[in-house]
């Protein structure tokens, strides 16, 4: 990694986005020892110890250095057709300063040793810079050094390895077979990889290479018919930290007839009655709630106010008020953060501080009792800290898109734990006696405090009498987040559990898109308001 090496490949125009998976989606991987990653290679390691005596020779007291190759390839297509394929592949360096307690940054694609000597300089003047608009001393929480450590991703098969008519072949095979499905016209199918190798080291003496895989697939299946149409899809399986054996494993060929069969019957199906039920959500639908309400509401510099950019602040503040205060559930809801669960998106063995994470309760017996934390955010809580008796310590959130973008707090994995009985969806089901169970994300909006919301979803069947009598549209519930939490009364166990997730989350200014999942089983919430949105 030690040759300038950037180069841009684009084909025809086109997108795609999104994350999810519905009732046959593939439950959380199983934890498995992680396989030795990549080793630092001695010509990027000079390079990186080049970057850190740069910087303290121009005054920084501490310093770390990331170089990195980040490779994107997604390919895309609509019934029989390819439409658009699309590589990307960058590869530099980033080094971060601290100057008298002020950040400074700078990024060079130049890997030579006067490149990275100059990027490291050039962060120290920016730190200087930022000094007139110091508002507190940055002071990095205290964290070992990890010297000459190695991490890889849940992945077996390196997606970039398959060849792009490998990957246009599977989806056209699903295309086809969705479009055997009754009344479906219109078939969007697209795989996106993400690979990036790693290289991280800082002044405490840390030496990190890591080795990170994504993978996601998407399929939208539409049907047509007396003057309307229905959707199912694009999100129908999960986002992934693994690699193409997760593709493989989601079979799309024989589950794309399955995908467009629900939206046939989505096209028949009745409109809603607005008013009261009892909701079950699928965890390919409540992972979304939980990313929103929670999970963004809990990142630290929200709810201090440092950072409002794509989800706003936080209704969970100030801390002094919330922290151990706040109810936002039954005494049976426990939410961890984490960068530990395998497969998951935002697990990785160091984050962009060279923490390695540890899982952490967020709501634990249904109270808040923590925040999402880097080593510069952890210290403004030590008054909770030390009144708990436990270490001043980031949480391991830190995290940077590219070697091009300084890092920042990130969110990790905020998963609502599985209940203590292994209750499945068709116990829930069976025990509501009015009620509606919705199946994968669609349209949502949520104010700029995580307070007030709104979730849609791609299927909706309804339940009377502990059945399901057939599917509903139009379906979305109205909620404001701690009732909404605090109505929680039952929880699918262990074998219940799922992850779901999002491909790209942005935060920021510039932005910068994190990856993220959310592991839950399916769970129950009483008398919840459903309005209908087909109605003007």
């Amino acid at each position: 990694m030690t040759t300038r090496r950037t180069f841009l490949k684009t084909g025809s125009a086109a997108a795609v986005t999104a994350a999810v998976i519905g009732p046959r989606g593939l439950p959380a991987s199983a934890p498995r020892p992680q396989t030795r990653g990549l080793y630092t290679d001695p010509a990027t390691r000079e390079l990186m110890m080049e970057a850190l005596d740069a910087a303290r020779r121009a005054g920084a007291t501490w310093a770390d250095v990331r170089i990195s190759r980040n490779r994107a390839n997604s390919i895309q297509t609509r019934e029989r057709q390819v439409t658009d394929v699309v590589d990307a592949d960058t590869i530099g360096c980033g080094v971060r300063v601290l100057v008298d307690g002020c950040w400074g940054f700078a990024a060079t694609e130049a890997l030579t040793r006067p490149g990275v000597g100059t990027a490291a300089q050039e962060a120290v003047a920016v730190a200087r810079a930022n000094r007139v608009a110091q508002d507190r001393r940055v002071t990095l929480a205290q964290a070992p050094a990890h010297k000459d450590v190695t991490w890889k991703s849940a992945y077996e098969i390196d997606p970039f390895t398959v060849p792009v008519e490998q990957k246009a072949d599977l989806l056209l095979r699903a295309n086809a077979e969705a479009l055997r499905a009754p009344n479906v016209r219109f078939v969007n199918s697209g795989l996106s990889f993400v690979k990036e190798e790693r290289n991280y080291a800082n002044t405490d003496g840390s030496v990190i290479t890591q080795d990170y895989v994504r993978s996601w697939v998407t399929l939208a299946c539409t049907a047509v018919g007396n003057g309307d149409f229905a959707t199912r899809g694009p999100e129908v399986v999960q986002p992934a930290g693994r690699g193409w054996e997760y593709v493989l494993e989601a079979d799309i060929v024989t589950n794309a007839r399955i995908w467009g069969e629900e939206a046939a019957e989505k096209l028949k199906a009745k409109s809603v009655e607005v008013g009261r039920y009892d909701l079950i959500l699928h965890p390919s639908q409540l992972f979304l709630t939980i990313h929103e309400t929670i999970g963004h509401a809990t990142e630290l510099d929200r709810a201090m106010g440092y950072e409002a950019n794509l989800a706003g602040t936080s209704f969970i503040s100030p801390p002094e008020q919330v922290l151990g205060a706040l109810k936002l559930g039954p005494a049976f809801m426990n939410v961890i953060g984490n960068r530990s669960e395998r497969g998951a998106l935002s697990t990785i063995g160091y984050d962009d501080d060279g923490v390695q994470p540890q899982d952490f309760h967020i709501v634990k017996d249904g109270v808040f009792v923590d925040y999402q934390t880097t080593r510069e955010q952890a210290p403004w809580l030590e008054w909770w800290y030390t009144k708990q008796g436990r270490p001043v310590q980031s949480h391991g959130c830190s995290y940077a898109q590219s070697w091009a973008d300084v890092q920042f707090q990130r969110m990790p994995n905020v998963s609502l734990q599985p209940g203590d009985r292994d209750l499945s969806w068709n116990d829930l089901i069976a025990a509501t006696d009015r009620g509606i169970a919705m199946i994968g994300r669609a349209s949502y909006s949520i104010d700029q405090q995580r307070y007030n919301g709104q979730f849609g979803a791609q299927v909706c069947y309804e339940i009377r009498n502990g059945r399901i009598t057939g599917q509903v549209k139009d379906v979305a519930y109205q909620m404001r987040s701690p009732e909404f939490w605090n109505s929680l009364d039952m929880l699918g166990g262990r074998s219940s559990y799922m992850h779901g997730g999002t491909f790209n989350d942005g935060k920021g200014q510039p932005g910068q898109s994190n990856a993220v999942s959310h592991g839950c089983p399916p769970a129950r919430f009483r008398n919840q308001n459903v309005i209908n949105t087909g109605r003007a």
